[in-house]
């Protein structure tokens, strides 16, 4: 889970690559049309549990933790641009043996991912987490595209995922711009689903491989519970609690995909800490700076799901990583306590802005709100 915003795939275990809050339905409930895709920082954007603040220190804040989260760009692309540009030279040199060191199928399951979360902000109408999302996408296909010119990735494979590419980006820019019908937009949402559950418990058994058994039975089994728990919400035999349920999974599989992969990386570090000095620990920054620049819009907006993915990030991925460097002497103690003293610091930050911006006494408001919620808006 690096960058929870965007595709570090070469870092899992055989995978990946970087949120379904339903305290925001409000956002795909809105009248979709060229009209909707206006300015994100204009009143109307504010989510509906600010009805009745005053709007000034709202939207001022809406506006700067929207910057925020654009500006998380600048990092993830930092952290995509070395292996690119490391392939790219490989092979200019004729060098392709050096790109069998990526696993495809691992790349394929952050792009997967990337898709997912960009699905799920384009129902939000975020458009600077939907960008975060694109760059994701775009990065890691251009890596795979690399890894099918060394021919270390099956040409049907990378047909079949150029066309998902393709098809995935029109649909999703077409919907957040309102001109895809709704019935497309369900039947993309269903591959999504079926492919997140059914990626997410193989990614999470093969870590612990040759531990537990090589096996592909966890992915298969999910697959057939996804497909399952698709056709009962199509036929109508789900409650509106258990259709709920199912249109979030997509979301929430991406996001727990991404942070099953500072769990891989710890095990990893674990079992083999003579290699933790192969960190990077400019790498590990760039991956808290850009999951910590997310927090205060998921934050903002009371997107569990979307705080939930970039905080475990940026502590788990970015922090804990760095913390681990510390601890064999791989850093000084200077960039340690700077780098822990800035994180606490933003979350502090964006804890008391919020807490200021919706006027409340306690910055505790903001995260009992962020966690369960505002009363009264289930229903709207």
């Amino acid at each position: 889970f690096a960058p929870f915003g965007l595709g570090l795939a070469h870092h899992l275990p055989s995978s990946l690559t970087p949120p379904t809050s339903l305290h925001h339905r409000w956002h795909c409930q809105r009248q979709r049309g060229p009209s909707s895709s206006r300015a994100l920082h204009s009143s109307d954007h504010l989510p509906p549990h600010s009805q009745g603040l005053p709007k000034k220190d709202l939207e001022q804040w809406d506006s700067i933790t929207a910057k925020f989260s654009a500006a998380a760009n600048i990092p993830f692309l930092l952290l995509q641009l070395p292996q690119i540009i490391l392939n790219a030279r490989n092979l200019l040199s004729g060098n392709k043996s050096a790109l069998l060191a990526i696993p495809w199928l691992g790349m394929l399951t952050g792009l997967l991912g990337n898709l997912s979360l960009l699905s799920y902000f384009a129902k939000k109408r975020e458009k600077e987490a939907m960008l975060v999302q694109t760059l994701g996408v775009i990065s890691t296909f251009v890596v795979i595209c690399q890894l099918a010119a060394a021919e270390a990735m099956p040409l049907p494979h990378f047909l079949a995922t150029s066309a998902v590419v393709a098809i995935g980006l029109t649909l999703n820019f077409m919907n957040y711009f309102g001109i895809l019908s709704a019935p497309i937009w369900r039947r993309w949402e269903d591959f999504i689903t079926i492919g997140g559950l059914s990626v997410l418990p193989q990614v999470m058994w093969s870590t612990f491989v040759p531990y537990l058994p090589n096996s592909i039975l966890p992915g298969i089994a999910a697959f057939v519970v996804a497909v399952a728990a698709v056709l009962m919400e199509r036929m109508g035999k789900l409650s509106e609690k258990g259709v709920r349920f199912v249109r979030s999974i997509s979301g929430w599989t991406a996001t727990l995909l991404f942070m099953w992969m500072p769990v891989s990386q710890m095990w990893t570090n674990f079992l083999h800490p003579e290699n933790i000095k192969g960190l990077s620990a400019s790498t590990m920054l760039l991956a808290m700076i850009g999951n910590g620049l997310m927090i205060p819009r998921a934050l903002f907006i009371r997107d569990f799901m979307w705080f939930t993915g970039s905080a475990w990030a940026a502590f788990l991925y970015g922090y804990a990583n760095i913390l681990c460097l510390y601890c064999f002497n791989c850093i000084s103690r200077e960039f340690f306590l700077a780098a822990t003293g800035g994180l606490l610091s933003w979350i502090g930050m964006a804890f008391w802005r919020d807490s200021v911006a919706y006027g409340h006494f306690s910055p505790l408001r903001s995260l009992k709100e962020l966690i369960f919620g505002r009363p009264g808006l289930a229903d709207r």
